[in-house]
């Protein structure tokens, strides 16, 4: 289990899935959103994902910062930033041979807008 606030086992994303990190909120700058596990099939031990994320801004931010972040065990120390969006009317970016057990979207930094949503889908 990991050692910050989550009492519950994180979900688990399969190709096809789309977990949100962030649901029409406005996170406080360093606030992580939920994480997820990537499972890896059967028999095929260490193979990297390709995974695409998106952030959405009902209100645009004056600015903002968003890193994509993964980690080998659910524990906040962790985790560390593999992408980074600055895109203050949202985007969607692609990473490739993600090698890592979970994700999440971090909030580094917001100024103003509304209703953030962060979705990751492997």
């Amino acid at each position: 289990m990991p050692s910050y606030s989550n009492t519950h086992p994180p979900l688990s994303l399969f190709p096809g899935d789309i977990g949100f990190s962030f649901s029409n909120e406005s996170p406080a700058g360093g606030t992580a959103g939920a994480q997820f596990a990537l499972p890896n099939p059967a028999g095929i031990p260490n193979q990297g994902h390709t995974v695409l994320w998106q952030t959405i801004f009902a209100t645009a931010p004056t600015s903002v910062s968003l890193s994509l972040q993964a980690a080998a065990a659910d524990i906040d120390s962790e985790y560390s930033t593999i992408d980074t969006s600055t895109a203050t009317a949202g985007e969607a970016r692609t990473v490739a041979n993600v090698r890592a057990k979970f994700l999440r979207v971090k909030c580094n930094s917001a100024s103003g807008g509304s209703g953030f949503t962060a979705q990751i889908l492997p």
